[in-house]
């Protein structure tokens, strides 16, 4: 039997850029490369970027080793991102067909997509398109985001970097909230990203040690939020301290699934998802807790410096995302379709953990959240579970190539004006 000749691979990112994505990407590109594909094409913008023909050959961009180490420490999405929403495949057949179109066009045997939930939708319905068409390119997800909400993988690569990240901001806010003594009180509310899952705002609980108390309570969007029970825990702790820090999930709800955040706004953004834009979460409860309590307060949005902090990215994170990039073109390489790589943790101490693929249609659309029991009785807290969980993901540090006193990033003339 002839084996086919291997033609060429295309990759491209989609959803919230990490620290780590690029990381996935470095790992696509090399193991592609090291397995005889001729060319590795980045989509410009995700998929939405490549139905309007943008895209580029990444060899004339990554050209070196060191080229490679500083894409994996570059954050955000070098390729671009995109938030695009593909139709169903009976809604507009013509999308799927200039798609296809175009990967005939560039002798496409493999296409590798990295990103969470939504960009999983994409792999889901193009693999499916392949089927109905007889179509024999290879459709792999590689996940990322740092809501680490992705289904059937332990944890999500991006995660740690920004979990590590949060940690250490929020011990640094514990830390200045000290500084200055106040008569009144005060009471500073950290806003963390996480829409309906908590893990992000969990990792606040990493502040705590033998050098900090950690934050005075913690809120994620698991469990319904009461105002009157949130009050009367901040009067309580103003009884015993003087600065109260609290830990909030951007997406927590009252009881009857309303935002916080819009009952202190009126303005929305619903993005091609359906997803609302949610801000001002602590801002809002700053103004309750100042009313209320008759105390100074401050909210704290830590917003998209969350996402992509480098400087703060996590050693096992960095490695992890390029293990799982290299791992999704492999499975493409070797003939998996519709498939995601995911990780699976093999121990905490020592922490292992290995990869292995799984049905994308099992993953698209679902969403893991934090455990009821990894969360205290009360919910205002995470328990020793979460802890353990999380510990392991942020360690070691992957240093910058420091240029001139500032970070160097990954940069082409020419290829930024693309984005």
């Amino acid at each position: 039997m002839v084996q086919k000749k291997k033609r060429n691979v295309i990759v491209g990112q989609s959803g919230g850029p990490t620290a780590a994505i690029n990381s996935s990407l470095a790992g696509v590109y090399r193991t592609a490369i090291d397995r005889g594909y001729q060319k590795v094409y980045g989509m410009i913008h995700g998929v939405q970027g490549l139905m309007e023909g943008r895209y580029v050959d990444l060899s004339d961009h990554i050209q070196s080793g060191l080229d490679i180490e500083l894409l994996k420490r570059t954050p955000s999405a070098y390729l671009g991102s995109c938030r695009y929403k593909l139709p169903e495949i009976f809604e507009s057949k013509e999308i799927y067909e200039k798609i296809f179109e175009i990967l005939v066009k560039l002798e496409i045997d493999c296409f590798i997509y990295i990103g969470g939930n939504d960009s999983m939708d994409t792999i889901k319905k193009l693999s499916d398109y392949a089927i109905i068409t007889g179509s024999d390119i290879r459709f792999v997800g590689c996940p990322k985001t740092i809501d680490n909400d992705l289904a059937l993988t332990d944890h999500t690569p991006g995660y740690g970097s920004a979990a590590k990240y949060i940690g250490t901001s929020v011990k640094e806010i514990i830390r200045d909230s000290w500084s200055l003594e106040t008569t009144s009180g005060q009471v500073i509310i950290v806003e963390v990203m996480g829409r309906n899952a908590g893990w992000l705002t969990g990792a606040t609980a990493l502040a705590k040690g033998e050098d900090c108390d950690g934050p005075d309570a913690i809120y994620l969007p698991e469990l319904p939020f009461d105002m009157d029970a949130f009050i009367k825990k901040i009067k309580s702790l103003l009884k015993n301290k003087a600065s109260v820090v609290v830990a909030v999930s951007e997406g927590i709800r009252t009881k009857d699934g309303k935002y916080v955040s819009e009952l202190g706004n009126s303005i929305e953004y619903v993005d091609a998802f359906g997803h609302k834009q949610l801000t001002g979460t602590a801002r809002y409860l700053c103004e309750v807790v100042s009313q209320e309590c008759g105390c100074k307060t401050r909210a704290i949005e830590l917003s998209t410096l969350q996402r992509a902090a480098s400087h703060c990215a996590s050693r096992v994170d960095i490695l992890e995302a390029y293990e799982v990039g290299g791992a999704a073109m492999k499975a493409a390489d070797e003939g998996d379709s519709g498939k995601m790589v995911v990780i699976e943790r093999l121990s905490d101490d020592p922490y292992q953990a290995g990869t292995e693929v799984k049905d994308v249609h099992k993953i698209a659309n679902d969403e893991r959240t934090v455990p009821r029991d990894w969360i205290n009785k009360d919910g205002t807290y995470v328990t020793n579970e979460f802890i353990t969980y999380v510990r392991p993901l942020i360690q070691g540090d992957v240093g910058p190539i420091m240029v001139d006193g500032i970070p160097r990033h990954l940069y082409r003339p020419g290829f930024q004006d693309l984005l």
